[in-house]
């Protein structure tokens, strides 16, 4: 067990692909946790088959090196603002950040998030410029930038005064001056034990500790995950549950594990600054605290942010049900989403009790719902998801709905499309400026509602060359009516297989997003319509064939590529009336049929 003094706790926030993951790859390879022969891939940390296809980091994760003789626990953080949960609840367990920003980018929407987040709760961070071998970095003026930001979130004069160093997590190296040599990450390890301050607390005092996150386990139930914040802990001990409402039971503590490198590690007894997972404790929540029975404490609650944006989840109920998925009735969907609720605090799950044919869950963004769904895709389940609606809070009799802050860079010639159509949106522009290299660089405040079905037309407009970035501002004042998409759909009147005579037929009506051969059904939506109005459509029509040939009676078809949908961009798209069919090998989006319940209420 180590000594507290020779303990620091760490997490690595910043903006979506600021270089997290890589960075930490860099400090587990140069701290020997691995052997010399072990194949270790890239981006060590993103384990979850989802982060390493998105490039992103979904849940935060937990591991420890060693630097000489000081044990570091370093939790590597998401970056997307739809998981800014998981950042929420583990700053608790750190006595400071490393803030990565990029040399070439400065900083940018999530980096104001998480940075305020952190100096709110009183940590004095870390600046890492990173990749600062970029052809294009500006380091020195990147660092201005920062902290203007620091001054500008209201950072106190010590927070004002952090330390610095550069870095390139990629290439593996980091110098405390520019024109230092370039050889490994040392001056940041040592920068890591000089500046960070070693955890409070005592050995010899009664045991002590919040649950800052809960992981689930089908052997041992649910795991408390937090950093002691006094004492010590040993197996068998026994420990007082106290939980938000001031229940208190006493539990026997059945396995501690701790970490090293990539693996969890199992241990006897842990102490004061060790981030450690506890079970045993069968009804543990976030902030709920752990204590001795001697010396019961209960700590002040952890507070998450809410959710801002709710699908329903229903069972498939089209003709091509239970092709593909092996888990398609209700319960087997409701037992699933109640284990997700055990797990994941971030997460809104409720069952309606009205109506037994739909579970709503609530979540930070599109994003944030689309890797649940995804998740139970993979895991063979087959149903139905609906629009996302926002979150409708009352506030002092006024209907408010939540707001987010958009960044968009892009070429100079589109932003003026973009400013007509967020305007459109009920968005209010904050701040526009174009640099030498013509980008413009625009910041608006827009209701969600808004920015839904946006992202798809942002791409098609900049040609797939603009970048937009939202995070969550605040609950205000309900914006108004905001029109939604302005094009309809092409529907298909029959089942059957789609046929290359009646796409080519089609192509003028719209975009197709089936193609030859794909199957369909009655009320399949198979493209988008030219116009305003939804259009019903013969797509498996054949050509009609006769015994006559001549040179010029038959076309030669060429057809365009249809259009396939990711389910972000179907969540995206889809409208009040049409649903979203979710089977483990096709994402198909469909005119929406009434349930049963719905039909007697008509």
């Amino acid at each position: 067990m180590y000594s507290p003094k020779k303990i620091r706790n760490i997490a690595i926030i910043a903006h979506i692909d600021h270089g997290k993951t890589t960075m930490l790859d860099s400090l587990l390879r140069q701290s020997n946790v691995f052997r010399d022969n072990q194949v270790v891939a890239e981006r060590i940390m993103d384990s979850f088959d989802q982060e390493k296809e998105r490039g992103i980091t979904i849940f935060a994760k937990h591991t420890s090196v060693h630097f000489e003789d000081y044990k570091i626990n370093i939790i590597d953080t998401p970056g997307h603002a739809d998981f800014s949960g998981e950042v929420e609840r583990i700053l608790g367990m750190v006595n400071c950040v490393l803030l990565l920003v990029d040399a070439q980018d400065g900083p940018m929407p999530q980096t104001r998030f998480v940075l305020s987040k952190s100096l709110k709760m009183g940590l004095k961070p870390i600046v890492v410029l990173n990749k600062i071998d970029r052809p294009h970095a500006t380091p020195d003026e990147v660092l201005d930038a920062t902290f203007d930001l620091f001054n500008e979130l209201g950072a106190t004069d010590a927070q004002l005064d952090f330390r610095y160093c550069y870095a390139s997590g990629l290439s593996g190296f980091a110098t405390h001056q520019l024109d230092d040599p370039r050889t490994d990450m040392r001056p940041l390890f040592e920068l890591i034990v000089n500046a960070v301050e070693p955890p409070q607390g005592s050995l010899e005092a009664p045991f002590l500790m919040q649950a800052a996150t809960i992981s689930y386990d089908d052997y041992v139930g649910r795991q408390a995950c937090g950093r002691i914040l006094d004492g010590c802990v040993k197996k068998g001990q026994i420990v007082v549950h106290c939980d938000a409402k001031g229940n208190q039971n006493r539990c026997a503590i059945t396995r501690i594990e701790g970490y090293l490198g990539l693996e969890k590690v199992e241990m006897e007894e842990a102490g004061v600054g060790d981030i450690v997972c506890l079970s045993g404790i069968p009804e543990v929540t976030i902030g709920d605290t752990l204590c001795d029975p001697k010396n019961i404490v209960r700590l002040p609650p952890i507070k998450l942010d809410e959710p801002t944006v709710s699908v329903d989840i229903t069972v498939n109920s089209s003709p091509f049900v239970g092709r593909s998925g092996k888990h398609v009735t209700m319960n087997k969907i409701r037992d699933r989403l109640e284990r997700e609720r055990r797990a994941n605090i971030s997460l809104r799950i409720e069952d309606n009790s009205g109506d037994q044919d739909k579970i709503t869950v609530a979540g930070r963004g599109e994003l944030h719902l689309s890797v649940l769904i995804e998740t139970m895709r993979r895991e063979g389940y087959e149903f139905s998801v609906s629009k996302p609606r926002v979150i409708i809070k009352e506030i002092d009799g006024v209907k408010n709905e939540p707001i987010e802050r958009v960044h968009i860079e892009v070429p100079e010639e589109f932003s003026g499309n973009i400013i007509e159509e967020l305007s459109r949106r009920k968005g209010e522009m904050q701040h526009l400026n174009t640099d030498e290299h013509h980008i413009t660089r625009l910041e608006f405040l827009i209701p969600t509602r808004g920015l839904m079905g946006y992202r798809n037309d942002f791409l098609t407009v900049t040609r797939g060359l603009g970048i937009l970035t939202s995070v969550f501002e605040e609950f205000a004042p309900w914006r108004g009516t905001i029109t939604g998409r302005t094009k309809g759909v092409l529907i298909s009147i029959c089942p059957g297989k789609t046929n290359g005579y009646a796409c080519f037929n089609l192509q003028d009506r719209g975009v197709l997003f089936t193609g030859p051969g794909d199957d369909v059904y009655e009320g399949m939506i198979v493209g988008e319509n030219s116009r305003d109005n939804d259009l019903i459509v013969n797509v498996i029509k054949g050509k009609q064939l006769t015994n006559v040939r001549a040179s010029g009676s038959d076309e030669n078809i060429i057809l365009i590529p249809p259009r396939r949908f990711t389910l972000e961009q179907a969540i995206d798209y889809i409208q009040d009336d049409e649903l979203i069919e979710v089977t483990p090998d096709a994402i198909r989006m469909r005119k929406r049929f009434l349930t049963e319940n719905e039909r007697k209420r008509k």
